[in-house]
This record gives C-alpha cells, structure tokens and sequence, in this order.
C-alpha cells in the first residue's frame, strides 16, 4: 500500500487540469479506477459487444482523460461468458471462472480500440498472460503507463478463480493509488431494492461500508467491499447511460451514491 500512496504522490504532482468543452473545469480526483460490467458493453445487442455503445463509452473517457485524470478500467465479462453461471449448470468452478477471464480481455481490446479511434493512448495489462495481445499485468508498470497519460485496461480479473471483476477492481484500485472506484452501472445508484421491478424503491444518496455489508445491498460483493473499507478507498455508484457521467464524477458533481466510511446521509 506505501508503494501505491507514493504512486499517486509522485503522480499528482506532475497532472494539471485542462479546460474542457470550452471552460476550465478542475477535477476531484487525480486518479480514478473505472469498473465497467460486461453488460456495459452490450448496447442494444443481446449477446457480445456493441461498437456504438464501445463508442459512447470511449466519448466519455476520452473527455475525463482531457481533463489530465489518470484513469484505470476493469470490465467485466459477463456479455459472453459467466463462470457463476456456467458451474450453476455443471461445468467445475474454476474452469468456468477463467473462461470468464478470457472474456474480460476480449472486452477490454474492444474498448482499448474504441479508445484510441477516440485519440486516448491505451494499454491493456491481463493477468493471465498472453503477451500476443495484452501486456503482463505489474503494479509499477501500470502506475507508470498512468503517470505517462495512458489510459490503462486491466483484464483478466485477479488472474484466480473464485474472485469476481468487482473484486478486481478493489484490488487494482488499492495497488496503483487510485482515490476513488466509479462503478458504473444501469441505474443512478444504490437502492434498497431493484429499481428495475420496485417502483417504489428508496435510492440512497450517501452509505457506509459497514451498511452495504449489513443490508446486503449487492452493489459490489462482500469481499469488493471490505477491501475498499480496509483500504478507505471510496466507491461511487452511477448511471453509465447518461451522458457526461464520468465526468460529472471525476469533476465532484453529486452523481449517484458515494459509499464511504463516514456518516450516511
């Protein structure tokens, strides 16, 4: 955790915030861990990845990355393989698991080619190796890849079975020094039942770890959580589907729910 907090140091230091749409906006946060679900990239499709969606995406990345934030990106695979899924239905855990992995990198060289038809330098980092297509992922050279203004994709999870994305993205936000996770998602924060099938469920504006814990609100899985509360790395929770989101975040607007160890609103 030194290592990363001397990361994040060294990095803040050297990054200045540039005007953005015509107006100086100033930024929140230097460095921020972005988690994408597999699902994300679905768009309107059914199954795979949606170029248009990639596309909207990347839109929205490229303008936080204009702003001189260092951002990291963890996706998901779920919009073509789910290991929980596949071992529901009899296929061994583990297995299932890294064909989910697989899937993450797939996801992630679709994004890294929208971004960079968006003009935003991007490395994929997997940590399964497979040098033909992603660079091996290390903490120092991701770090570094952020402090150079690259956009930095980390696929393939933890590179274990038994670990969700959501996870992964604790834990990579923890190791390269990020201040905040932005996890994006279908509906404008946290509630205290799905919003999708409860019309009158309650949306939360501010909770604490422990509560996310206590209630078993799902928004990430337990672990996810409290290795963000051991590290007191803070978790927003928004709308990926409007426009501007990513920025409205990065630049401190109230957007969805903040997940903190603080008081709860």
């Amino acid at each position: 955790m030194s290592e990363a907090t001397a990361a994040t140091s060294e990095a803040s230091g050297s990054v200045e915030a540039e005007p953005a749409g015509g107006a100086a906006q100033k930024p929140t946060y230097r460095r921020i861990l972005l988690k994408l679900s597999g699902e994300a990239l679905l768009g309107k499709r059914q199954y795979g990845v949606d170029p248009d969606f990639c596309a909207f995406i990347a839109a929205q990345v490229a303008e936080v990355h204009r702003l001189g934030i260092q951002i990291g990106i963890v996706v998901g695979g779920g919009n073509i393989f789910r290991g929980l899924a596949a071992a529901a239905k009899g296929m061994d855990r583990a297995t299932g698991d890294y064909m989910g992995m697989l899937a993450t990198v797939m996801n992630g060289l679709a994004l890294q080619d929208a971004l960079e038809k968006a003009g935003v330098p991007t490395r994929v980092m997997s940590a399964i190796a497979m040098n033909e297509v992603a660079e091996p992922y290390i903490r120092r050279r991701a770090v570094r890849h952020l402090e150079k203004k690259r956009v930095v994709i980390l696929a393939a999870g933890t590179g274990n079975p038994y670990f969700t994305t959501d996870t992964a993205a604790a834990l990579r936000a923890v190791e390269i020094g990020a201040e905040v996770i932005l996890k994006a998602t279908k509906v404008d924060g946290v509630y205290d039942s799905d919003p999708l099938t409860n019309s009158g469920a309650k949306r939360y504006d501010r909770l604490t770890y422990s509560q996310v814990l206590a209630q078993r609100l799902g928004v990430l899985d337990s672990t996810a959580v409290s290795l963000c509360m051991e590290n007191d790395t803070p978790i927003i929770v928004f709308d990926l589907n409007k426009p501007e989101n990513i920025r409205r975040v990065a630049t401190g607007e109230s957007v969805g729910t903040l997940i903190t160890g603080g008081t709860a609103a």
